[in-house]
């Protein structure tokens, strides 16, 4: 909302209704939508925004990727970005588009109840020539529908898939992809290409910084050669796209999966620290049809470049199941690098059990010139206690 209140562009937000009353007092334009009810109603917010002149809808979360496809494509009177859209947010629709587009990815099923993950894990594994005896490969599990890590787990034994709430399905299987993931941040105008960013993960679900090391960026080439066969595979023509990938030993890039809205970890803030653009307007500017292609061009720094230093968060997980106070540790706080913290004082004692991945209790923002220090630093926040 700042970013919007700070760019040349008019706006209005849609929010549920918790969102009323801050919107109210700070002035900011608003429109209280239910996103959970799907009815016969639901055209009702794509009619309205026509009627008050709005040229685009920018989904900023994952479970508001649908709805800006369906509102634009009544908004662009184009059907088919509602069908895209829907390719962005189920993991198996996504996997098998890619895959007809000639893009690399691992072996996936979907899975409906516990037998098929059982049967799923010894199928690869008898693939992959094991033994009895033999540990086997193991497997990831996800929600079809979810942002980042939430739902993921990494299935090593066949016992582990007794602790799968029946809740939890259906849920995307893939094979395990042993390499070095990162992610991307793409912004596209006119089905091109305007601004790439690599952002390198430490530790996934953990750590992760921008730009990337020389030896992630050497792979610039190869990997702007893949978001341009995904751009040409999944039709996108404008907007910001937040794809992950593998590079294996060999060299050979996997795709692992692709959002169409903001990435987590604060990653714009990240790419805002280090290159001074702030990338909620870029989003703006590439999204909006009526946005120049020279307005575009002047907007992005140079890749790589353009940046001032190098920007890495650390996401913070307890690593005691009883704590009473956060307690930063001097390691941390003293490091030149140590920016900020967004971590507060924890409102129960015994922490939760984490369920898959789970989820951070918050970030703590690093900024400094030399790459190989920052990713040193991010790993070395990994065996230190936040919460005593």
């Amino acid at each position: 909302i700042k970013a919007a209140q700070n760019f040349d562009r008019r706006y209005i937000v849609i929010a549920p209704e918790w969102a009323t009353d801050f919107c109210t007092a700070n002035n900011i334009p608003f429109i209280p939508w239910d996103f959970i009810r799907l009815n016969d109603r639901s055209m009702e917010i794509a009619t309205r925004l026509k009627e008050e002149g709005v040229d685009v809808a920018i989904p900023l979360f994952e479970e508001t990727v649908e709805w800006s496809g369906a509102i634009n494509s009544v908004l662009m009177d184009s059907p088919r970005m509602y069908g895209q859209s829907i390719l962005f947010r189920d993991k198996a629709l996504m996997k098998r588009r890619a895959q007809l587009g000639g893009i690399r990815v691992g072996i996936f099923e979907e899975a409906h109840e516990k037998d098929d993950i059982i049967r799923f894990m010894k199928r690869v594994n008898q693939t992959l020539l094991k033994l009895d005896g033999d540990p086997d490969d193991p497997i990831h599990v996800k929600a079809f529908d979810k942002a980042g890590c939430l739902g993921h787990r990494m299935i090593r034994t066949l016992e582990e898939i007794d602790l799968i709430p029946d809740e939890e399905y259906p849920l995307l299987m893939e094979s395990h992809l042993s390499g070095w993931e990162f992610a991307v941040e793409a912004w596209i105008h006119d089905g091109k290409i305007q601004f790439l960013n690599i952002s390198e993960y430490v530790t996934l679900g953990y750590s992760v910084f921008v730009p990337a090391t020389k030896e992630l960026e050497s792979w610039r080439h190869a990997i702007t050669k893949q978001i341009e066969l995904l751009i040409k595979t999944f039709d996108i023509k404008f907007g910001l796209i937040h794809p992950e990938y593998f590079v294996t030993a060999d060299g050979e890039m996997y795709f692992g999966e692709v959002a169409y809205r903001p990435p987590g970890f604060k990653a714009f803030e990240l790419i805002e620290m280090a290159y001074g653009f702030n990338a909620y307007q870029a989003s703006m500017l590439v999204f909006d049809p009526k946005s120049t292609k020279e307005e575009v061009a002047a907007f992005f720094p140079k890749e790589v470049e353009g940046a001032k230093g190098y920007a890495g968060c650390f996401g913070v997980y307890p690593r005691r199941r009883v704590v009473s106070k956060l307690e930063m540790p001097k390691e941390t706080i003293e490091h030149p690098y140590f920016v900020s913290h967004e971590l507060h004082e924890p409102t129960e004692e015994t922490v939760p059990d984490r369920s898959a991945f789970g989820t951070h209790w918050g970030l703590v923002f690093f900024f400094g010139d030399d790459p190989i220090t920052m990713r040193d630093l991010l790993k070395a926040q990994e065996d230190l206690d936040f919460y005593v």
